[in-house]
């Protein structure tokens, strides 16, 4: 159960089959390889397209601050920072794959209705034949949005939730199982539509990419800080409706850096196509980084 809003997780599903959901047990995510899961990935390096986020503070954040009604707040932090451990086991266990593999591994978060699966639609397109993309999607319910990107001829893997507000880093360790992305692909995680608790979950990606569309309104990244804090990378869809809205873009952009200083951002329009080449280059530079992170991993004695 997630303690920041009491969601349970008993009823996902993975492409319409019941997933035992349980971080105790052994699976075969990787198959004759070691499945310790100790925490031995430094997630406090720069910010780039090649290196992971420090999950630290959004998690302190959420276990310090949030709790289920009627839930002691002692007894609420202890429960959070104990699911938050058991579930950084598994996303460093993701890692670790992810590495050897070379995948470059995306975590899309916003609020439903940001542009997240058209954004990937048209990315999948533009870089077809290029860099091979598969796709996690996480929805409480339906497989609309995996049907879609399935249309592109990209593999895809629907998680539903239920009524779970997240994917956690075991359903996508699954998930990454049926999909067998392969090497030095790009893996892009679509999450549950919501700004809240998905900032807390590492699952194991390269970077959190927080989509914010202009119809959402410039004051999102001061009232849903943990999320924007947690991002590498802010995308602003939808500008091709700026003309018709009165959005401020610079109180926008002002905003996010004040929550996260260091976070790079993109303006674009996923379904106009302005200022995607810069999203695509950002991709590009990254999955040529996990190439050769992967390379440098094969090497015995190198550090990766």
């Amino acid at each position: 159960m997630c303690t920041t809003c009491g969601c349970g997780t008993d009823a996902v599903t993975i492409d319409g089959k019941a997933h035992a959901h349980g971080h105790d047990h052994d699976h075969p995510h990787d198959h004759g390889h070691d499945h310790g899961h100790d925490h031995d990935h430094d997630h406090g390096h720069a910010h780039g397209p090649g290196c992971g986020h420090d999950h630290g503070p959004a998690h302190e954040g959420a276990a310090a601050h949030s709790h289920a009604a009627g839930v002691p707040a002692e007894r609420a932090v202890a429960v959070e920072r104990a699911i938050l451990a058991k579930n950084d086991a598994e996303a460093n266990h993701n890692r670790r794959l992810f590495t050897r593999k070379g995948i470059f591994a995306l975590n899309l978060v916003s609020s439903p209705g940001s542009g997240k699966t058209t954004l990937l639609c048209e990315t999948i397109r533009r870089l077809a034949g290029e860099v091979p993309i598969a796709v996690v999607e996480g929805d409480q319910q339906t497989s609309n949005d995996a049907d879609r990107i399935r249309a592109t001829s990209a593999r895809a893997v629907q998680v539903n939730t239920g009524k779970g507000c997240h994917l956690d880093a075991h359903m996508v360790g699954h998930a990454v199982e049926a999909l067998e992305p392969g090497e030095d692909s790009v893996l892009m995680i679509e999450n549950v539509g919501n700004l809240v608790c998905p900032s807390a979950f590492d699952l194991g990606e390269a970077h959190k990419v927080v989509v914010l569309s202009v119809t959402e309104g410039e004051d999102k990244p001061l009232k849903y800080p943990d999320m924007f804090a947690a991002a590498d990378l802010m995308i602003l869809n939808k500008c091709d409706l700026l003309p018709y809205l009165s959005f401020d873009v610079a109180a926008c952009l002002a905003n996010a850096r004040r929550v996260n200083p260091a976070i790079e951002i993109l303006q674009l329009s996923a379904t106009k196509g302005e200022g995607m080449d810069g999203w695509l280059d950002w991709i590009r530079e990254g999955a040529g980084e996990a190439r050769s992170r992967r390379v440098r991993a094969a090497v015995p004695g190198a550090i990766a």
